[in-house]
């Protein structure tokens, strides 16, 4: 599989869980209210991070999958459920309460956080920079079933294909995170650009996104297990 198509595969299949634009809004409720300097700083090691968290788990997914003695259909299913719930609480959340979670984070947190200096502060949340920004806020659950699942698909290639389709896979995730770091540095620029109309419907189209990812994911686990049922291998 050349480079181009395995990192188109996983630009689009990743982007609607990773969300850069969606989570900067979660980010910036959790971050509250701190000078820019902390937001760029702390979105750098955020991104980082992200790099390292996801291409471990890009190198180890095969493994990981036969230490446990799980295949692939079952990842597909299983995971493509998980995926396609997550798509449809985000298609069917109120916007009226997703708003008033995020202004309660932000009076509660953004409020203690305003009195603090910047490296007091910048300390503080770097302690959380893994958890909980960059697992689960930036990469979830779903981002590492679908990666366990492109990683088990890519590495079913030989030889070169199967170099080629991780290099796109690792290039993607560089182009994620790097979306990431942009948009969670600059993201209380970005809340008071865009409208809250404009941003909870970009909400809603990326989780329709993701329940179409979801269902395609399962229905290609189903779609094999059915066939290993009905035409098994003499």
């Amino acid at each position: 599989m050349p480079v181009w198509n395995s990192f188109l595969i996983a630009f689009t299949a990743l982007l609607p869980l990773i969300n850069p634009l969606g989570s900067s809004l979660v980010f910036l409720g959790l971050v509250g209210q701190v000078p820019s300097g902390v937001y760029r700083a702390l979105a750098r090691k955020i991104a980082i991070n992200n790099i390292i968290f996801l291409c471990i788990f890009e190198l180890l997914g095969s493994a990981i999958l036969h230490f446990f003695g799980i295949s692939l259909p079952i990842v597909q299913v299983s995971g493509g459920l998980v995926i396609a719930a997550i798509g449809w609480g985000v298609l069917n959340a109120k916007d009226s309460q997703a708003l008033a979670d995020t202004k309660k984070e932000e009076a509660q947190l953004g409020s203690e956080q305003a009195l603090r200096g910047s490296d007091y502060a910048l300390v503080n949340l770097q302690e959380k920079a893994f958890y909980p920004f960059t697992f689960p806020v930036t990469s979830g659950p779903g981002t590492l079933v679908v990666l366990l699942t492109l990683s088990a698909r890519f590495s079913g290639d030989h030889g070169t294909a199967a170099l080629l389709a991780h290099l796109g896979l690792f290039l993607a995730i560089l182009v994620l995170s790097a979306a990431v770091y942009f948009c969670y540095a600059y993201a209380a620029r970005i809340t008071k650009a865009i409208p809250p109309a404009t941003a909870h419907g970009i909400m809603r189209v990326m989780g329709f996104i993701l329940l179409c990812i979801g269902v395609q994911i399962s229905w290609n686990g189903i779609a094999f297990l059915l066939r290993s049922v009905f035409h098994p291998h003499p």
